[in-house]
């Protein structure tokens, strides 16, 4: 694709587009018209993607895909992209995200996640693009006085590096539209992503052990793991193990697109709540997910994690009322689509022969 748009609805920005959450967004804004710039280092996920993305969009949709391979701190390289193309929005979901990670690397994580924000930021200004719509999460409200949780919830402390990286870089975009009004910001904290693509065709390919329930759940259903851990079942909570609000890759991808739409002509900072709305405890989760794969799949019960909260779920009537936004997917069908993608591709990618 030259620098020419071929689409009406413009060209948006993805940082990070090959991850998980990133590469179903694109999709998404492909199959809607959109023409996509993907920015990504691949240093944690597979450009094997790419192949994946124009066998679901056709290949007409494919052309309005662009991948350069680089670091969103690579202030060089995004000014190349930015002087190349005519960049509408910015979708930003590169940076690390390995929660324990973050823990043990504290460093790395402040030094990416809010570095990479700072350098685009202030490529996009120069480059008069000052529109950004960034993917924070459910970590920066911390421990819940209240369920569910509105986007007038208290921001409280953050139990881990990764999560005070979301908690700070929405603050520096909040900065942003108070020293310039000219700015158009919307942030989406988003609560539990699983699933994958219906297709089968692409789903989350964590590196190492996975941090996260789903994808180590897959792992065991496939045989990769013996068994699941879980963390802790004396929770106040129906059967002791913790709650949380699930919701399909799927779902956030289409939120991202309705929320671009709302944005078209705005100014200022606004916060959505992207989740079901419905919480789901741990043992719910392996019951669903045994039913997706036809077999019981095994558990060990572990003490509770320093920083588990009890539950978390959230509010989502403001995305619904003014972005007309809601979840369509739920357990069974996150659970489904989910053991389709690892069932089709046990190792993720890895498993691939395209080139």
């Amino acid at each position: 694709m030259d620098n020419q748009k071929l689409s009406p609805k413009g060209c948006i920005l993805v940082t990070g587009g090959c991850g998980f959450i990133g590469s179903h967004t694109v999709v998404y804004l492909l199959n809607e018209g959109y023409d996509v710039v993907v920015v990504d280092d691949l240093s944690n996920a597979s450009e094997k993607v790419l192949d994946r993305i124009d066998t679901i969009v056709g290949d007409d949709a494919a052309e309005r895909l662009t991948f350069v391979r680089a670091d969103v701190a690579d202030k060089d390289a995004l000014e190349t992209v930015f002087d190349e193309f005519d960049i509408d929005a910015v979708i930003h979901f590169a940076g690390f995200k390995a929660v324990g990670e973050s823990v043990t690397k504290p460093i790395e994580y402040y030094s990416n996640n809010i570095g990479n924000t700072l350098v685009l930021v202030d490529v996009m200004r120069d480059h008069g693009c000052k529109s950004i719509l960034f993917s924070s999460s459910a970590t920066v409200y911390g421990d819940p006085d209240a369920l569910p949780l509105t986007e007038a919830s208290p921001k409280k402390a953050c139990t881990n590096p990764y999560g005070w990286t979301k908690w700070m870089i929405e603050e520096i975009l909040r900065s942003l539209t108070i020293a310039d009004p000219e700015w158009n910001v919307v942030l989406l904290r988003y609560f539990n992503p699983i699933g994958a693509h219906p297709s089968g065709l692409m789903g989350e390919d964590p590196k190492g052990i996975p941090n996260n329930l789903l994808p180590y759940v897959a792992q065991v259903a496939v045989g990769r793991r013996d068994a699941v851990h879980v963390f802790g079942n004396d929770y106040d909570t129906p059967d002791g193990t913790g709650v949380r609000d699930y919701i399909h890759v799927m779902d956030l991808a289409s939120g991202h697109v309705a929320a671009l739409d709302w944005m078209v002509g705005r100014t200022g900072c606004e916060v959505f709540n992207l989740g079901t709305g419905k919480g789901t405890s741990v043992l719910e989760i392996i019951r669903a997910f045994s039913a997706a794969c036809g077999r019981e799949l095994p558990y060990v019960i572990e003490p509770r994690r320093a920083g588990d909260v009890t539950a978390n779920y959230a509010d989502c009537a403001k995305a619904r009322e003014m972005l007309g936004w809601e979840a369509k997917y739920d357990i069974a069908d996150m659970c489904r689509d989910s053991w389709n993608w690892q069932s089709k591709n046990p190792n993720g990618y890895a498993d691939s022969n395209e080139a």
